[in-house]
């Protein structure tokens, strides 16, 4: 027995991962979706022995004040980005977007929006100057000795907190302030790297090319108009004028990217960069019983379901009619996540929800089509479970994430404009579920996903724990976002050899023209 109890135990020493136990962590999220997959991974740390503490805003609508596995504090503000505010931005996108030409669609998304952004990130802006002006939540936040920052950089309070604290930094992002993550850290040649916006892929034409270049220029505009009035201000105030907001974003221990190169385009890369792509993904659950009765209800057709997302509640009440009007006319028992009112045209086989178990419905075995709207979440789910997406993008990165499935043969795209047009969704519909292309390609991405060495929540604990081991990861850190811009570029390099060939080739002419000179003129005084 007592054999049997030394073997047991050795057992559980070799075959439990090791943790960092009792790791303190603070966490600054973002709402909405972000925090969805904020809180699966606060969760896990959780399980491990961390203390998880979290900041929020007394505005907030997502993430609860209470909660079992984390802390709370509650910092007082006056307004917040909260969900009237992005609804009605959504709303007001898709009424624009459904009468625009593609010039005007673009310049609204690239230009329009520069003083709503700027408004949102002010926003957050009062909530870190709430925080910081708070002197006892300072002193209680220095006295808690916490290991690291874990935050979504998407809105800058984490950074200039972390910076606040001197504490280790691990971003849990795709995305900074104004594009995509990769772009700020890595090498990320416009030639074949696209966009968040574009509409392109890596295999860009000239045409495409230049509006790629032109893309990256108004973000760029975007990045540097919302920092110059929003975040260095801030560092000015609390850090000193010393700190450059620009290069203290960059300058986080561990970038947890939530993409994978299942889902993405390959690109360039930096050491310090993890990625964690699905990490929210796992076996699907059993229903409850009144939906798992209304899936067995549709026989041999199975199911569809559809979600447009965390953000939007309803639709413009014609293209919620059409939709429907098009569910109705379908074998398939169809489940709809949908909060505005009923459409007139929806019939028995449709299902109205609030609220869906989304992942488990996709891992049902009768589940033939998702539709839906191209959220990272929703997208990487899809490819988990190898389900077909037909994909109605409206907002920010939804377009470009579902591209990157169509490109691989696993979605149909339709858009806001021709959804409601000429039988577009039915025909889009009956085309996925009939060819099964789609089903096989999806299946595939799923298989290259779930053949990895780690799962990819494991290896965000891993590397959230390494951080907390090892005070941070400064070695894995590059030193070129610190260089100015023609020292990156070698500009200053080019110009110096350029001078020095120059040089060479007029030393050269000057010294054959003074050759010839002297010769001639030898040869008339001979003469």
């Amino acid at each position: 027995m007592r054999l049997i109890h030394f073997c047991s135990a050795w057992l559980l020493l070799v075959f439990i991962p090791r943790g960092c136990h009792g790791g303190n962590i603070l966490v600054l999220p973002a709402e909405g979706s972000h925090w969805i997959n904020m809180d699966i991974l606060l969760e896990a740390l959780h399980s491990r022995g961390h203390n998880i503490t979290v900041v929020r805003s007394s505005k907030s609508w997502y993430i609860k004040e209470k909660s079992s596995y984390y802390n709370t504090y509650t910092v007082q503000v006056e307004r917040s980005i909260d969900q009237e505010f992005i609804t009605k931005i959504i709303f007001d996108s898709i009424t624009f977007e459904r009468g625009a030409i593609p010039l005007t669609s673009f310049l609204n998304t690239a230009v329009g929006m520069i003083g709503t952004f700027v408004d949102a990130h002010s926003t957050v802006g009062e909530l870190v100057s709430a925080m910081l002006d708070d002197k006892e939540l300072m002193r209680i936040l220095q006295d808690s000795k916490f290991d690291l920052v874990l935050t979504d950089p998407c809105w800058g309070h984490g950074v200039i907190l972390a910076k606040y604290l001197n504490l280790p930094l691990v971003y849990n992002v795709r995305w900074l302030i104004a594009g995509e993550a990769h772009l700020a850290i890595a090498p990320s040649p416009l030639s074949y790297v696209p966009i968040t916006g574009s509409g392109h892929t890596d295999k860009m034409t000239f045409l495409q090319r230049v509006k790629n270049v032109l893309l990256q220029l108004i973000n760029l505009i975007q990045h540097q108009v919302v920092v110059k009035l929003v975040y260095q201000k801030l560092c000015d105030k609390y850090l000193g004028s010393d700190i450059d907001f620009n290069q203290l974003m960059l300058d986080a221990d561990i970038w947890l990217m939530r993409v994978d190169f299942v889902f993405e385009f390959p690109r360039p890369t930096m050491p310090n960069v993890v990625y964690i792509g699905g990490f929210q993904c796992k076996p699907a659950k059993p229903l409850p019983e009144h939906l798992e009765e209304f899936v067995q209800s549709s026989g041999e057709h199975g199911v569809i379901i559809m979600s447009l997302g965390a953000f939007v509640s309803e639709l413009p009440s014609d293209m919620a009619n059409g939709i429907a009007a098009t569910f109705a006319k379908l074998p398939q028992k169809v489940i709809w996540r949908y909060k505005g009112d009923r459409p007139a045209t929806l019939r028995n086989n449709t299902l109205i929800v609030d609220w869906m178990p989304q992942n488990d419905l996709l891992g049902h075995p009768k589940m033939k089509l998702f539709v839906a709207h191209g959220g990272t979440n929703g997208v990487q789910e899809a490819i988990y479970h190898g389900v077909p997406v037909l994909g109605l993008p409206l907002f920010f990165d939804q377009f470009d994430n579902l591209l990157r499935l169509k490109e691989r043969g696993a979605a149909k795209l339709l858009t806001i404009q021709t959804v409601d047009k000429d039988n577009n969704f039915q025909d889009a519909i009956q085309d996925v579920l009939n060819e099964p292309s789609y089903r096989l390609n999806m299946q595939r991405l799923s298989r290259l996903h779930r053949d990895q060495p780690m799962k990819p929540l494991d290896t965000a604990l891993f590397w959230i724990e390494f951080v907390m081991r090892h005070k941070g990861a400064a070695h894995l850190r590059t030193e070129s976002y610190r260089l100015p811009w023609y020292s990156y570029h070698s500009v200053d390099v080019v110009l110096f050899l350029t001078g020095a060939v120059l040089l060479v080739l007029f030393t050269f002419v000057f010294s054959i023209r003074c050759l010839c000179t002297k010769m001639c003129t030898s040869k008339v005084k001979r003469e």
